[in-house]
């Protein structure tokens, strides 16, 4: 049986859609996370939110794991727009900063996951439990996706640095 979502559930839903189709934007269109970029601005101002947002929403009654792992995602997010501004990682600062923005927004997919998995469809939610298979085996495809998906991040930006250095 699901589990009942209350109001401000629901505004925390509604709130966490917004960084996962802002920054599915953005990796189609810029095949990153650029916050120079509209969508880059909107997912870290919604991911922000999202974090904010989920403090009022427990199942246990005060702080648990999941506000934990959305502070966490605010830490890699921070680190990710600090990596830019410190010179000595010279040439690694644009890989810290796709990688941090990138996995961000893997990690903000899991607790998405669980959540979609145990309470959708309403009537016979697909997973009993947050570790049953089928969530499990979600974010394994999930993190393979991220991972390939870096990779060819990092492609594209060695490449792009080479460019420059060519021009």
């Amino acid at each position: 049986m699901a589990h009942p979502i209350s109001p401000l559930g629901v505004v925390h839903t509604l709130v966490s859609l917004v960084p996962i189709v802002a920054g599915i934007y953005s990796f189609v269109r810029f095949r990153k996370i650029d916050t120079s970029q509209t969508p880059g601005k909107v997912y870290w101002v919604s991911m922000v939110l999202a974090v904010l947002t989920s403090f009022g929403v427990s199942s246990t009654g005060g702080l648990n794991a999941g506000h934990v792992f959305g502070v966490f995602i605010l830490l890699i997010m921070f680190g990710a727009m600090l990596a830019t501004r410190l010179r000595f990682l010279g040439k690694l600062r644009p890989y810290l900063y796709t990688f941090g923005l990138s996995f961000s927004f893997y990690l903000s997919l899991v607790p998405g996951t669980n959540e979609t998995l145990t309470r959708l469809p309403v009537a016979h939610p697909l997973a009993s439990a947050p570790m049953a298979p089928v969530v499990l085996n979600t974010l394994l495809i999930l993190l393979a996706l991220f991972v390939v998906g870096f990779v060819v991040q990092c492609r594209l930006i060695y490449l792009q640095n080479r460019n420059a250095k060519l021009a």
